[in-house]
């Protein structure tokens, strides 16, 4: 169930493919031999400064669905929003423990252990969150990463005026930590081959999404930011997945992405109308690898868009490739760069949201652009790689 799909050996950490479809993974041979120290997330396109947060909400009216000696649901939830502050102390990524954790979970021992608690970001750790009445979007991570490997797209919206809600789904990644300094484990990691896993854990996190919206109001000093009306949301891999359940399962989500994760929430035949995009690695164009979207993709009745950009790969939505020279990683030829992947990443989930959450019309939707010829329309203008 759970492919490793690395640029190299090296970069294993963060590509974990969390029930997408497989594909080879690539050798140590691409692995530089010195890795370029401690990386710095590209900036943020937007406006506004960036602030962040953490919140720890506990479900009670359910068991953790991993941990079955504990009744009930413990979650992590980082929030990024604007902020008029520019100055202060940037948060963290990972801590150097959920570092080690992840690193050894994907069983890398070239670069030190706490290589990932390095990166540098661009967020303030608990600024003041300014504006009003904000689009929501929330986001999930793929199958055993936090939500920290989210962090630029998460960054990069909120400079633009939303609110971002990461969820770290808990056991579900190889480290999330909680206040007291327990430090929660991959405890799904050994149930993965099980049948109707990917069913399963799409089932969990659209629960986790209903919660966290139930909570937000009461849970944050910064909730009146919030336009409860216009929310929206998007993962990777099985995260993005989890994407198509929670929309089924709650209607205040009002439009959703998929990045390059296999669906496993089955779409009534009568269709669904709300809001949807696609956006994958070759492995997803029609006759590919997986054709979970092609099934979906017939049963999304309202306004749709199905994109793939050519040279990615699966952790090219994510942090993954803007980590890779930190990991004494040198992608394959004709891999989309960190830079590239970041930045297609960003103007198409931006779009997508402004579109849909502003009522901001984005002809970027509408047709290929000559700034990004990566950028394929299916089904009529991408066939089987």
């Amino acid at each position: 169930m759970r492919q490793i799909l690395a640029l190299a050996a090296g970069l294993a950490v963060l590509a974990v493919s969390g029930c997408s479809a497989p594909a080879p993974p690539r050798t140590a041979a691409n692995s530089s031999p010195t890795p370029t120290g401690p990386v710095t997330l590209p900036a943020p396109t937007g406006p506004h400064p960036v602030g962040t947060t953490a919140l720890y909400l506990t479900d009670t009216s359910r068991p953790d669905p991993w941990d079955l000696d504990v009744a009930a649901r413990h979650l992590k939830v980082t929030l990024w929003y604007p902020t008029e502050q520019r100055d202060g102390q940037r948060a963290p990524y990972m801590t150097p423990k959920e570092s080690e954790l992840t690193m050894k979970g994907a069983r890398i021992a070239n670069v030190p252990y706490d290589t990932l608690s390095r990166t540098r970001t661009n967020a303030v750790e608990d600024a003041e969150p300014a504006g009003r009445r904000l689009p929501l979007v929330v986001l999930s991570p793929g199958f055993t990463k936090p939500i920290s490997t989210l962090t630029s797209l998460a960054e990069d919206l909120a400079s633009r005026g939303y609110v971002v809600a990461g969820i770290d789904h808990t056991y579900e990644s190889y480290a999330t930590t909680f206040p007291d300094g327990r430090v929660a484990e991959c405890l799904a990691c050994d149930s993965d081959t099980d049948p109707g896993f990917g069913t399963g854990v799409v089932q969990g996190r659209a629960a986790d999404v209903s919660f966290v919206l139930d909570q937000l109001t009461s849970k944050w000093d910064g909730s009146d930011l919030i336009d409860r009306s216009r929310i929206a949301m998007a993962g990777q891999s099985i995260g993005g997945a989890s994407s198509v359940a929670a929309m089924l399962k709650d209607p205040r989500v009002r439009a959703g992405i998929d990045m390059d994760g296999t669906t496993y929430a089955r779409i009534p035949k009568s269709g669904f109308t709300r809001p949807f995009m696609f956006m994958g690695s070759p492995n997803h164009v029609p006759g590919g690898r997986d054709g979970s979207w092609e099934r979906d993709w017939k049963l999304l009745t309202g306004w749709k868009r199905w994109i793939v950009l050519s040279g990615a790969e699966h952790q090219s939505f994510t942090d993954g490739s803007l980590l890779a020279g930190a990991l004494g990683v040198k992608p394959p030829h004709g891999v989309l760069s960190g830079a590239r992947s970041a930045e297609l990443t960003r103007t198409y989930v931006a779009a997508f949201l402004d579109q849909h959450l502003k009522s901001q019309r984005q002809p970027l939707l509408d047709r290929p652009s000559p700034r990004y010829p990566e950028v394929r329309f299916c089904p009529a203008t991408c066939g089987p790689s």
